[in-house]
Protein backbone atom coordinates (compact mmCIF):
# COMPACT_ATOMS: atom_id res chain seq x y z
CA UNK A 1 0.00 0.00 0.00
CA UNK A 2 1.26 3.39 -1.19
CA UNK A 3 0.50 6.31 1.50
CA UNK A 4 0.94 9.96 0.89
CA UNK A 5 2.59 11.43 4.73
CA UNK A 6 2.12 14.95 5.65
CA UNK A 7 4.32 15.30 8.85
CA UNK A 8 4.28 18.70 9.61
CA UNK A 9 6.41 20.54 11.81
CA UNK A 10 5.92 18.67 15.20
CA UNK A 11 7.46 15.05 13.96
CA UNK A 12 10.61 16.98 12.14
CA UNK A 13 11.17 18.67 15.50
CA UNK A 14 10.08 17.82 19.19
CA UNK A 15 8.12 14.38 18.01
CA UNK A 16 10.82 12.63 16.03
CA UNK A 17 10.39 9.76 18.06
CA UNK A 18 6.55 10.31 16.95
CA UNK A 19 7.86 10.35 12.92
CA UNK A 20 10.58 7.19 13.90
CA UNK A 21 8.10 5.04 15.37
CA UNK A 22 5.49 5.58 12.32
CA UNK A 23 7.80 4.84 9.61
CA UNK A 24 9.22 1.74 11.91
CA UNK A 25 5.71 0.47 12.02
CA UNK A 26 4.07 0.74 8.51
CA UNK A 27 7.85 -0.57 6.91
CA UNK A 28 6.44 -3.38 9.13
CA UNK A 29 3.15 -3.59 7.96
CA UNK A 30 4.63 -3.04 4.12
CA UNK A 31 2.88 0.03 3.99
CA UNK A 32 5.44 2.69 2.04
CA UNK A 33 4.85 5.80 3.24
CA UNK A 34 5.63 8.65 0.64
CA UNK A 35 6.25 12.41 1.91
CA UNK A 36 4.64 15.23 0.40
CA UNK A 37 7.10 17.17 -1.67
CA UNK A 38 7.37 20.74 -0.55
CA UNK A 39 5.10 20.32 2.50
CA UNK A 40 4.33 23.59 4.86
CA UNK A 41 3.18 24.86 8.05
CA UNK A 42 -0.62 23.94 8.29
CA UNK A 43 -0.67 26.81 10.59
CA UNK A 44 -1.51 25.47 13.56
CA UNK A 45 -2.65 27.41 16.34
CA UNK A 46 -0.91 30.65 15.54
CA UNK A 47 -2.26 31.11 12.24
CA UNK A 48 -5.87 31.06 13.04
CA UNK A 49 -5.58 33.12 15.76
CA UNK A 50 -4.31 35.45 13.82
CA UNK A 51 -5.89 35.82 10.40
CA UNK A 52 -8.60 33.02 9.33
CA UNK A 53 -7.85 33.52 5.40
CA UNK A 54 -4.20 31.98 6.60
CA UNK A 55 -5.60 29.44 8.45
CA UNK A 56 -7.32 28.15 5.56
CA UNK A 57 -4.97 29.17 3.00
CA UNK A 58 -1.75 27.56 4.55
CA UNK A 59 -3.26 24.19 4.77
CA UNK A 60 -4.96 24.40 1.62
CA UNK A 61 -1.33 24.89 -0.18
CA UNK A 62 -0.52 21.48 1.37
CA UNK A 63 -3.99 19.75 -0.31
CA UNK A 64 -3.12 21.47 -3.18
CA UNK A 65 0.60 19.62 -3.51
CA UNK A 66 -1.41 16.10 -2.32
CA UNK A 67 -3.71 16.24 -5.67
CA UNK A 68 -0.78 17.78 -7.96
CA UNK A 69 1.24 14.89 -6.66
CA UNK A 70 -1.61 12.35 -6.95
CA UNK A 71 -2.54 10.91 -3.98
CA UNK A 72 -5.79 10.02 -2.82
CA UNK A 73 -5.18 9.63 0.70
CA UNK A 74 -2.50 11.48 2.90
CA UNK A 75 -2.00 10.41 6.28
CA UNK A 76 -2.02 13.46 8.78
CA UNK A 77 -0.89 12.06 12.09
CA UNK A 78 -0.55 15.18 14.24
CA UNK A 79 -4.04 15.71 15.48
CA UNK A 80 -3.40 19.85 14.95
CA UNK A 81 -2.22 18.90 11.37
CA UNK A 82 -4.75 16.78 10.88
CA UNK A 83 -7.47 19.34 12.22
CA UNK A 84 -6.07 22.21 10.62
CA UNK A 85 -6.16 20.19 7.27
CA UNK A 86 -9.95 18.80 7.36
CA UNK A 87 -11.26 21.91 8.51
CA UNK A 88 -9.91 23.55 5.38
CA UNK A 89 -10.86 21.39 3.09
CA UNK A 90 -14.54 21.72 4.35
CA UNK A 91 -14.56 25.62 4.25
CA UNK A 92 -13.23 25.97 0.75
CA UNK A 93 -15.87 22.86 -0.77
CA UNK A 94 -19.09 25.07 1.53
CA UNK A 95 -17.66 28.92 0.86
CA UNK A 96 -17.01 29.86 -2.10
CA UNK A 97 -15.97 33.09 -1.73
CA UNK A 98 -13.23 31.95 0.80
CA UNK A 99 -12.27 29.15 -1.82
CA UNK A 100 -12.04 31.98 -4.65
CA UNK A 101 -10.00 34.58 -2.04
CA UNK A 102 -7.72 31.22 -1.35
CA UNK A 103 -7.35 30.16 -4.79
CA UNK A 104 -6.36 33.71 -5.69
CA UNK A 105 -2.98 33.58 -3.07
CA UNK A 106 -2.57 29.85 -4.46
CA UNK A 107 -2.68 31.02 -8.04
CA UNK A 108 -4.23 27.32 -8.44
CA UNK A 109 -7.27 26.21 -8.55
CA UNK A 110 -8.68 23.76 -5.56
CA UNK A 111 -9.81 20.44 -6.42
CA UNK A 112 -11.64 17.81 -3.99
CA UNK A 113 -11.55 14.14 -3.78
CA UNK A 114 -8.63 14.12 -1.21
CA UNK A 115 -8.94 11.65 1.81
CA UNK A 116 -6.86 13.17 5.10
CA UNK A 117 -6.98 10.00 7.53
CA UNK A 118 -5.30 10.75 11.11
CA UNK A 119 -3.47 7.99 13.07
CA UNK A 120 -6.42 6.58 14.24
CA UNK A 121 -7.72 5.85 10.89
CA UNK A 122 -5.09 4.64 9.19
CA UNK A 123 -4.77 1.81 11.30
CA UNK A 124 -8.66 1.21 11.09
CA UNK A 125 -7.88 1.21 7.19
CA UNK A 126 -4.94 -1.58 7.62
CA UNK A 127 -7.48 -3.82 9.23
CA UNK A 128 -7.29 -5.27 12.92
CA UNK A 129 -7.17 -8.64 11.75
CA UNK A 130 -3.76 -7.46 10.00
CA UNK A 131 -2.46 -6.08 13.15
CA UNK A 132 -3.89 -9.41 15.09
CA UNK A 133 -1.38 -11.34 12.29
CA UNK A 134 1.87 -9.39 12.87
CA UNK A 135 1.27 -9.14 16.49
CA UNK A 136 4.32 -11.09 18.14
CA UNK A 137 4.81 -9.27 21.59
CA UNK A 138 2.19 -9.34 24.72
CA UNK A 139 1.41 -6.45 26.45
CA UNK A 140 -1.55 -7.83 28.13
CA UNK A 141 0.33 -7.08 31.66
CA UNK A 142 -0.32 -3.63 30.97
CA UNK A 143 -3.39 -1.35 31.23
CA UNK A 144 -3.97 1.52 28.94
CA UNK A 145 -5.57 5.04 29.01
CA UNK A 146 -5.79 5.85 25.74
CA UNK A 147 -6.38 10.03 25.49
CA UNK A 148 -7.86 11.81 22.89
CA UNK A 149 -7.03 15.56 23.54
CA UNK A 150 -9.37 18.17 22.15
CA UNK A 151 -8.69 17.89 18.22
CA UNK A 152 -9.18 14.20 17.46
CA UNK A 153 -12.82 13.77 18.04
CA UNK A 154 -13.91 17.76 17.35
CA UNK A 155 -15.63 19.20 15.51
CA UNK A 156 -18.13 16.39 15.65
CA UNK A 157 -18.79 17.04 11.62
CA UNK A 158 -15.80 16.79 10.44
CA UNK A 159 -13.33 15.00 13.30
CA UNK A 160 -12.86 11.17 13.83
CA UNK A 161 -15.91 9.41 13.79
CA UNK A 162 -16.46 8.55 17.01
CA UNK A 163 -18.48 9.91 20.70
CA UNK A 164 -17.17 13.17 21.37
CA UNK A 165 -17.48 12.66 24.67
CA UNK A 166 -16.56 8.75 25.23
CA UNK A 167 -14.56 7.43 22.23
CA UNK A 168 -13.73 4.00 21.95
CA UNK A 169 -11.68 3.67 18.65
CA UNK A 170 -8.22 4.16 20.45
CA UNK A 171 -9.21 1.32 22.92
CA UNK A 172 -10.69 -1.15 19.53
CA UNK A 173 -7.30 -1.01 18.44
CA UNK A 174 -5.20 -1.55 21.29
CA UNK A 175 -7.62 -4.33 22.43
CA UNK A 176 -7.34 -6.04 18.85
CA UNK A 177 -3.52 -6.28 19.71
CA UNK A 178 -4.11 -8.17 23.28
CA UNK A 179 -3.96 -5.35 25.01
CA UNK A 180 -6.01 -3.94 28.01
CA UNK A 181 -7.73 -0.39 28.56
CA UNK A 182 -9.15 1.19 31.39
CA UNK A 183 -12.50 3.19 31.54
CA UNK A 184 -11.79 6.45 32.65
CA UNK A 185 -13.20 10.28 32.95
CA UNK A 186 -10.86 12.40 31.26
CA UNK A 187 -9.90 10.95 28.00
CA UNK A 188 -10.84 14.49 26.08
CA UNK A 189 -10.20 16.76 28.80
CA UNK A 190 -7.80 19.44 27.44
CA UNK A 191 -4.14 19.17 28.20
CA UNK A 192 -3.70 23.02 27.78
CA UNK A 193 -2.03 22.98 24.41
CA UNK A 194 -0.07 25.91 23.41
CA UNK A 195 -0.50 27.32 26.74
CA UNK A 196 2.42 25.39 27.48
CA UNK A 197 4.50 27.83 26.95
CA UNK A 198 2.86 31.70 28.35
CA UNK A 199 0.84 29.70 31.10
CA UNK A 200 2.72 26.97 32.32
CA UNK A 201 1.02 26.75 35.55
CA UNK A 202 -2.03 26.44 34.18
CA UNK A 203 -1.21 23.57 31.76
CA UNK A 204 0.85 22.07 34.50
CA UNK A 205 -2.65 21.73 36.74
CA UNK A 206 -4.60 20.34 33.81
CA UNK A 207 -1.81 17.53 33.09
CA UNK A 208 -2.28 16.35 36.40
CA UNK A 209 -5.37 16.24 36.75
CA UNK A 210 -5.80 13.98 33.24
CA UNK A 211 -2.82 11.85 34.84
CA UNK A 212 -4.32 11.23 38.04
CA UNK A 213 -7.45 10.44 36.48
CA UNK A 214 -5.73 7.81 34.21
CA UNK A 215 -3.52 6.44 37.25
CA UNK A 216 -6.97 6.04 39.66
CA UNK A 217 -8.67 3.83 36.97
CA UNK A 218 -5.42 1.87 36.95
CA UNK A 219 -3.48 2.33 34.28
CA UNK A 220 0.12 1.62 33.30
CA UNK A 221 0.47 4.17 30.25
CA UNK A 222 -1.29 6.99 28.39
CA UNK A 223 -1.73 6.63 25.04
CA UNK A 224 -2.08 9.50 22.60
CA UNK A 225 -2.06 10.46 19.32
CA UNK A 226 -0.63 14.01 19.41
CA UNK A 227 2.90 15.61 19.76
CA UNK A 228 1.32 18.28 21.85
CA UNK A 229 -0.31 16.43 23.86
CA UNK A 230 2.03 13.94 24.71
CA UNK A 231 4.74 17.14 25.04
CA UNK A 232 2.36 18.41 28.14
CA UNK A 233 1.64 15.38 29.49
CA UNK A 234 5.50 13.83 29.53
CA UNK A 235 7.48 16.94 29.90
CA UNK A 236 5.32 18.78 32.79
CA UNK A 237 5.42 15.41 34.76
CA UNK A 238 8.74 16.88 35.62
CA UNK A 239 7.44 19.71 37.12
CA UNK A 240 3.95 18.04 38.55
CA UNK A 241 6.95 15.73 40.82
CA UNK A 242 8.50 18.89 41.95
CA UNK A 243 5.38 20.81 42.81
CA UNK A 244 2.90 17.89 44.44
CA UNK A 245 4.98 15.63 46.95
CA UNK A 246 4.09 12.34 46.33
CA UNK A 247 3.12 12.08 42.41
CA UNK A 248 3.58 8.69 40.50
CA UNK A 249 5.29 9.58 37.21
CA UNK A 250 3.46 7.50 34.08
CA UNK A 251 5.12 7.17 30.57
CA UNK A 252 3.20 8.78 27.77
CA UNK A 253 3.32 6.86 24.75
CA UNK A 254 2.20 7.45 21.01
CA UNK A 255 -0.08 5.01 19.64
CA UNK A 256 2.15 4.01 16.76
CA UNK A 257 4.93 3.64 19.84
CA UNK A 258 2.81 0.55 21.56
CA UNK A 259 1.91 -1.24 18.26
CA UNK A 260 5.62 -1.01 17.70
CA UNK A 261 6.28 -2.86 20.80
CA UNK A 262 3.37 -5.65 19.94
CA UNK A 263 5.09 -5.90 16.78
CA UNK A 264 8.70 -6.73 18.54
CA UNK A 265 10.28 -3.66 17.07
CA UNK A 266 13.20 -2.49 18.90
CA UNK A 267 12.11 0.19 21.67
CA UNK A 268 15.03 2.45 20.18
CA UNK A 269 14.24 2.65 16.47
CA UNK A 270 10.58 3.10 18.26
CA UNK A 271 12.34 6.66 20.30
CA UNK A 272 11.01 5.24 23.63
CA UNK A 273 14.30 6.41 24.85
CA UNK A 274 13.87 10.37 23.86
CA UNK A 275 10.95 10.69 26.37
CA UNK A 276 10.95 12.99 29.82
CA UNK A 277 9.48 10.13 31.64
CA UNK A 278 11.24 6.91 31.68
CA UNK A 279 9.52 4.11 30.15
CA UNK A 280 11.73 1.47 31.05
CA UNK A 281 9.58 0.46 34.09
CA UNK A 282 6.46 -0.21 31.60
CA UNK A 283 9.48 -2.53 29.41
CA UNK A 284 9.91 -4.49 31.94
CA UNK A 285 6.22 -4.85 32.93
CA UNK A 286 5.69 -5.79 29.26
CA UNK A 287 8.78 -8.08 29.36
CA UNK A 288 7.19 -10.02 32.16
CA UNK A 289 4.22 -11.36 29.80
CA UNK A 290 4.96 -14.41 28.02
CA UNK A 291 7.01 -13.97 24.62
CA UNK A 292 6.35 -15.79 21.59
CA UNK A 293 9.84 -17.88 21.15
CA UNK A 294 9.58 -15.57 17.53
CA UNK A 295 11.06 -12.85 19.15
CA UNK A 296 14.26 -12.93 20.21
CA UNK A 297 14.50 -12.65 23.73
CA UNK A 298 17.89 -10.45 23.98
CA UNK A 299 16.56 -7.92 21.68
CA UNK A 300 13.20 -7.40 24.34
CA UNK A 301 16.07 -6.89 27.29
CA UNK A 302 17.92 -3.73 25.38
CA UNK A 303 18.45 -0.64 27.73
CA UNK A 304 16.51 1.91 26.01
CA UNK A 305 19.21 4.86 24.99
CA UNK A 306 18.42 8.18 23.48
Amino acid sequence: MKLGYYPGCSLNGTAKEFNSSLKEVFSTLDIDLEELNDWSCCGATSAHVTSHLLSVALPARNLMLAKKQGFEDLLAPCAACYSRLVSSQRELKLDEKMRMEVEDILEEKITNGLHIINLIQIFQKIGLDKLKEKKLVDISKIKAACYYGCLLVRPVDIALPDDMESPDSMESIIKAVGGKTVDWNFKTECCGAAHSIAHTDIVEKLCKGIIDNAEKHGADVIIVACPMCHSNLDMRQLNIMKHFEGHKPIPILYLSQLIGLVLGIDEKKLGLGAHYINTKPLLDKIKGADIPKSVPIEKLQKGVEA
